[in-house]
């Protein structure tokens, strides 16, 4: 069933015209465990990255907040590609799950920032993806994408309600596969995540600056980075409308922090 699913989701964007090109696909292998840890921009963003990952004819393993497997369309299709769901009170489940997973030899995708982000910098992230990389051995490999946030994503809510799916047609959407990073078993995993931190930052502004995705001169873009000239909420905006996990390791990377790393405000 899972080949079916995945058919019908290229199929879907074949017809929308939409366009997925992938970087750097070479860090990801054709077999054996590997964790993706992805940047997080909008709601069909592991779509995007599974058509990229089908390249190398791998099927990622997505974690996904457990109550999307209550929706009557998306629950069949979550349990169909044998995602693994997350229960924010309760995830050592998850982790154990995603570990044994990789044992298995497959691709487990996380989305460390436990949310997408309102600003479209990298917020806080969660530690898990380093966690399983220092316990199993299996690689990290950073992921960024870029445009799928003009699909269908998070943004100022006008009378309490957020912004709906936009269906234009043909949009260029970008999927960069970094260089795996390897992570010691004695390894502060607060401190490497945060390296994390500053290795998506420094890819997701390397896909925001392309030429095809920056706003043509005088035209409204929520869907822009602030810093970088677009509409988005900035990060102090952002933080008002994000929910951050206590756990999280806070930025020390992306606008508003000094190039030593710390934060200027």
């Amino acid at each position: 069933m899972s080949g079916g699913v995945n058919l019908l989701g290229r199929a879907a964007l074949a017809a929308l015209g939409h366009r997925v090109d992938a970087w750097g696909e070479e860090h990801l292998p054709t077999d054996g465990p590997a964790i993706l840890a992805a940047t997080h921009v909008s709601y069909p963003d592991f779509v995007m990255i599974q058509a990229a990952a089908l390249r190398r004819r791998r099927q990622v393993r997505f974690l996904c907040r457990h109550d999307a497997w209550e929706h009557p369309v998306a629950g069949p299709v979550l349990h169909a590609l044998r995602h693994i769901p997350v229960d924010r009170d309760a995830p050592a489940g998850a982790y154990l799950a995603a570990r044994r997973a990789l044992r298995d030899g497959d691709v487990v995708g996380l989305f460390p920032e436990a949310g997408i982000s309102y600003s479209y910098t990298v917020r806080a992230l969660m530690p898990g993806a380093v966690s399983l990389a220092s316990e199993t051995g299996v690689p990290v490999i950073p992921v960024a994408l870029w445009g799928p946030q003009r699909i269908y994503s998070v943004g100022r809510p006008v009378d309490g309600v957020e912004p709906l799916p936009d269906w234009t047609r043909r949009r260029r959407i970008d999927v960069w596969f970094g260089t795996p990073i390897r992570v010691a078993p004695d390894a502060d995993v607060r401190a490497e995540t945060a390296g994390l931190g500053h290795r998506l930052t420094a890819m997701l502004e390397g896909l925001q600056r392309l030429p095809h995705h920056l706003p043509q001169p005088g035209e409204a873009a929520p869907w822009y980075p602030a810093h970088l000239g677009g509409q988005a909420p900035d990060r102090t905006e952002a933080a008002l409308l994000d929910v951050v996990p206590r756990s999280a390791v806070r930025p020390t990377w992306g606008p508003g922090c000094g190039p030593d790393g710390v934060a200027t405000g």
